[in-house]
């Protein structure tokens, strides 16, 4: 699965706007939104930032496993 899509779906499953989850990881919304849409990819910092946010490992949000 795509990274993007693989955001997508963590928040949903959350039930979290781009807002709240670019709030807790400190960026700006239109940062996350990018992220969201595959404009641009998060830096090591984000891409940890995400994966502890959403409780998986880097590979799962990477979309380079299924293993939560």
């Amino acid at each position: 699965m795509e990274f993007q899509k693989r955001l997508r779906e963590l928040r949903k499953e959350k039930k979290e706007t781009q807002v709240q989850i670019a709030k807790a990881i400190q960026v700006t919304e239109r940062q996350y939104q990018r992220f969201e849409a595959g404009e641009n990819y998060p830096g090591f910092e984000n891409l940890c930032a995400l994966a502890d946010h959403f409780g998986v490992t880097l590979d799962y949000l990477a979309g380079r496993t299924d293993e939560r």
